[in-house]
């Protein structure tokens, strides 16, 4: 079995919390939002002798937040626990390890700016790092690191906020819709078929005191919709959440769908890659097992980049979308060395 880490956090950590009006959103999720921010004692050490540190700011996973990543974990470690350990060995220097709650009523974050969810990617790059830069001492550099969801948000936001971040890491991290989400619609639109429309499946899992196996896939797919195509408010939808399918035939609205596909990091690299030229580190990873078919994407992306001419660093590793957590011995080391002044 996995070895289980019992060293204890020497470290400093600190907890705070972050209002802005960036995060109003029509859910009735609170703009205030805990942060959390670990420095390992030689960063501690560095910023007493006047030295500034670099942030990186890790983005979730779907149904999970920062804080539930800095938690105890049974034959593993937390990501607090793998910071201190890879700075004490030597294998990556000391880091402002940033961990935002970025949770949401619709199970998590794809870190892009919606009227459902909230404006996450604008606040990712205005009030979160102004955030960092007034609170410690930060070399004023910012990278952002993620899984799955997470790993998307970290490459969308390179994309569309070109100079805001110096490295970027997706691990797995969603790309390749047609080959992602196409597959599972039918699926969807027959447990929700249950409820009625996509907005009474969301009032009820809303309301409902248990969830069930098959309402995790689902309302992820609705959050999906609800950040690439927020419809308009109405009485009946008061969220706005709209499938770019129907519910009799699961055909395509090819409208919607194309919302979708103008969100997916293989398509707006063609636009935008450009942004992408000024980043120190550009790691992208994928297990050959990936259950979401990530793999696909992901092999389709790294291509690609090599077709633009953008420098970045692709691996292919032998895993599946889960446990995969050993990879940030990869890459947090070359995140903190991209990152150094």
């Amino acid at each position: 079995m996995p070895k289980h880490s019992f060293d204890p956090i020497l470290g400093r950590i600190d907890r705070f919390v972050l209002d802005s009006k960036l995060l109003e959103n029509r859910l009735g999720d609170p703009t205030s939002r805990e942060i959390l921010v670990h420095i390992p004692p030689k960063g501690v050490d560095m910023i007493d002798k006047g030295e500034k540190l670099p942030a990186i700011i890790y983005l979730a996973p779907f149904t999970s937040s920062g804080p539930a990543r800095a938690g105890w974990k049974a034959f593993s470690e937390s990501i607090l626990q793998r910071h201190e350990r890879l700075v004490e060995s030597g294998e990556m220097s000391p880091c402002l390890l940033v961990l935002p709650d970025t949770f949401t009523s619709l199970g998590g974050n794809q870190f892009v700016d919606s009227p459902v969810m909230g404006n996450w990617s604008s606040w990712l790059s205005n009030d979160l790092k102004e955030c960092i830069m007034q609170r410690y001492s930060c070399n004023d550099k910012f990278g952002l690191v993620g899984k799955s969801s997470g790993g998307y948000g970290a490459l969308y936001n390179a994309l569309t906020n070109p100079g805001q971040w110096n490295a970027i890491v997706s691990h797995s991290g969603d790309v390749g819709f047609e080959t992602m989400f196409m597959p599972t619609f039918a699926e969807t639109i027959t447990h929700i078929s249950r409820y009625g429309s996509p907005a009474d499946y969301v009032d009820y899992v809303m309301n409902t005191p248990k969830m069930s196996s098959n309402d995790f896939h689902t309302l992820m797919i609705c959050a999906m919709a609800a950040s690439y195509d927020p419809g308009e408010c109405n009485d009946s939808n008061p969220l706005g959440i709209q499938l770019p399918v129907d519910m009799k035939y699961c055909e395509l609205d090819q409208e919607r769908w194309t919302n979708w596909l103008d969100f997916d990091t293989l398509r707006l690299i063609e636009s935008n890659s450009n942004n992408l030229n000024s980043l120190e580190l550009l790691f992208i990873d994928c297990g050959n097992l990936d259950q979401y078919g990530i793999q696909y994407g992901s092999r389709k992306l790294a291509a690609r980049l090599s077709e633009l001419g953008v420098e970045h660093t692709w691996q292919e590793f032998d895993g599946t979308h889960s446990g995969i957590d050993h990879r940030l011995d990869i890459s947090l080391p070359l995140l903190s060395k991209s990152l150094k002044s």
